[in-house]
């Protein structure tokens, strides 16, 4: 500010003023006097010679006689108010004007300000200075947009780069359940996995233990997005069939042939891996099954997940399981271990809690009866359509909405020797 005269300084020096008055003492006179308070004054004699002024050098401030020749100061006024510009343009109107009707046009189209004639020194720097700090609060939220737009445009590149991970992080985590059908001549393995995000905490499979044995299991990791998936790869690892030296429920047995832990001692030795090794803020459930395709007996632990359930040849559906604690949540936890048995054309389901919480538009779940109900009406279809017509009425159910959750479910079904 000049400290003597107290004029605001412009962005690029003394702020720029365009007095108009088609009286050559009256402008002259004003032009001075501004000048002495530390502005930079342009003067025009007519409304055409201030629009011409305007289009040569933008003016952020205007002064302004209202009765002219030709472009009245109110016309004017309209057209500088219409131009295209990047900062704001402040018009003070001076009239001897004094009817309500009349000032009410000059607001109408975008005068700031209004002084009457004979011009008040005193009251036109007030108006000036009130002008001023207007202006100078439109600067600076014209640098805090342009500054929220920079930042925008830097959110965006950097959305735009964890997109691309993820959808590559989406291939990878497909990767895991390579094989949505296998056949393993005694029994088929279908699996259904449907990520509520890019990528999901849930995990399906199975693998073989040895020329009649298979291991299956399901996953659901706390939480979602990123972290999630990470837990779920390295558990795929760990379950993994084609690398049985790194899967946590393989041993080898008499004779250094593969063989298996039971069921309960799997998800002992994850919880104890969880808490002891891995030391993460999560935790997942898991159905973890063990079947013999020669007889059909199963046996199994339930460590926080949902119920296994057997669907029966005859589509009654059979719940198993007394539920259990989620793995690496609790030092020393023991894990139940169940056993069944599946006679020819039954099959063991596997769901996550993605389908029986899956809400319909009223905000209502699905629950067990729901999902009861959805098996019992698809039993006939073979197990790979039956996954998909699942995946279709739960869609229905949902109103045709996004899952909230992952959703998953595997289907042993067992044919006999």
């Amino acid at each position: 500010m000049n400290e003597a005269l107290g004029a605001e300084m412009g962005p690029n020096g003394p702020l720029p003023i365009l007095v108009v008055d088609d009286s050559t003492a009256q402008r002259r006179v004003l032009a001075l006097q501004l000048r002495r308070w530390g502005y930079q004054v342009v003067e025009a004699a007519s409304g055409e010679e201030a629009w011409l002024a305007c289009q040569k050098k933008p003016f952020e401030m205007v002064v302004s006689d209202w009765m002219m020749p030709g472009m009245t100061g109110l016309e004017f006024c309209r057209k500088f108010k219409d131009m295209p510009r990047d900062s704001y343009g402040y018009f003070i109107l001076l009239t001897s004007k004094s009817e309500k009707a009349e000032v009410a046009d000059g607001l109408e189209v975008g005068a700031d300000d209004f002084l009457s004639k004979p011009v008040s020194l005193t009251e036109l720097r007030a108006r000036l200075r009130a002008g001023e700090r207007i202006l100078g609060m439109q600067r600076e939220l014209v640098q805090k947009n342009r500054l929220i737009g920079s930042t925008l445009d830097e959110l965006q590149k950097l959305y735009d780069s964890l997109d691309r991970d993820l959808v590559e992080a989406r291939k990878l985590q497909d990767g895991l359940v390579r094989d949505r059908f296998r056949d393993y001549g005694t029994g088929t393995v279908s699996l259904l996995l449907k990520p509520s995000g890019h990528v999901g905490g849930d995990l399906v499979g199975s693998f073989v233990i040895d020329s009649h044995r298979l291991g299956l299991f399901a996953v659901d990791v706390s939480g979602h997005g990123v972290a999630s998936a990470m837990m779920t790869a390295r558990l795929a690892g760990l379950l993994s069939g084609g690398a049985p030296d790194q899967n946590i429920a393989l041993k080898l047995g008499p004779l250094g042939k593969q063989d298996a832990y039971p069921p309960a001692i799997v998800a002992e030795r994850l919880n104890r891996l969880m808490i002891d090794d891995l030391q993460v803020d999560q935790y997942f459930s898991l159905v973890y099954a063990e079947v013999d395709m020669a007889n059909g007996a199963f046996a199994f632990t339930q460590a926080g997940h949902p119920h296994p359930m057997v669907l029966r040849r005859n589509g009654t559906v059979q719940v198993l399981g007394h539920g259990g604690m989620p793995i690496g949540l609790f030092d020393g936890a023991e894990y139940e271990q169940i056993s069944g048995q599946l006679a020819p054309g039954d099959r063991l389901v596997l769901t996550s809690d993605g389908l029986t919480e899956c809400p319909n538009p009223d905000g209502e779940e699905l629950g067990g009866d729901g999902l009861f109900a959805l098996l019992a009406a698809n039993a006939a279809l073979p197990s790979a359509d039956l996954l998909e017509a699942l995946v279709w009425d739960l869609s229905k159910h949902s109103g045709g909405l996004e899952f909230p959750d992952d959703v998953s479910a595997l289907i042993f079904d067992y044919r006999g020797p």
